[in-house]
């Protein structure tokens, strides 16, 4: 048997029932009752590739790399899912130079004319570094 894990990056929001949600994501409100603003009664559907997803609150909706929309449980979402790691702007462009030079994880970590900020931080956070080389990263601007 072999393991997987899964690879491609999703964007998420936690769905609040409220009406800005159902109107961004194109939900489909089939009869519930609005209260204060929110959906109620369980009535709110995802559009999706496959047909239509029913979504409750405090589910994720999970935006693909194709802008597709789909609904993942909470419980499930928190197993599968991490959000991915914030790191400074000046380490997203050490990043970004060091893999637009066709570099690898090993010579970004023995680089020797990396600036003594980037070195600072990879010193004090070499696994948030190793996090967002492998599976991308937020800058603190995205946040």
């Amino acid at each position: 048997m072999k393991f997987y894990r899964k690879t491609a990056t999703i964007k998420a929001e936690q769905f609040d029932c409220s009406n800005e949600m159902v109107n961004r994501y194109g939900l489909i409100d089939r009869g519930g009752h609005i209260v204060d603003g929110l959906h109620v009664d369980d009535m709110c559907f995802v559009p999706t590739l496959e047909g239509q997803m029913k979504i409750n609150i405090h589910d994720w909706v999970a935006t693909g790399t194709n802008g597709e929309h789909w609904a993942i449980a909470d419980d499930i979402f928190k197993k599968t899912y991490a959000e991915l790691p914030v790191i400074p702007n000046y380490v997203a462009e050490y990043i970004d130079y060091m893999k637009s030079s066709y570099r690898d994880i090993w010579d970004a970590i023995h680089y020797p004319f990396r600036s003594n900020k980037v070195d600072k931080y990879m010193e004090d956070n070499s696994e948030t570094f190793a996090r967002a080389w492998l599976d991308g990263y937020q800058t603190e601007e995205d946040k």
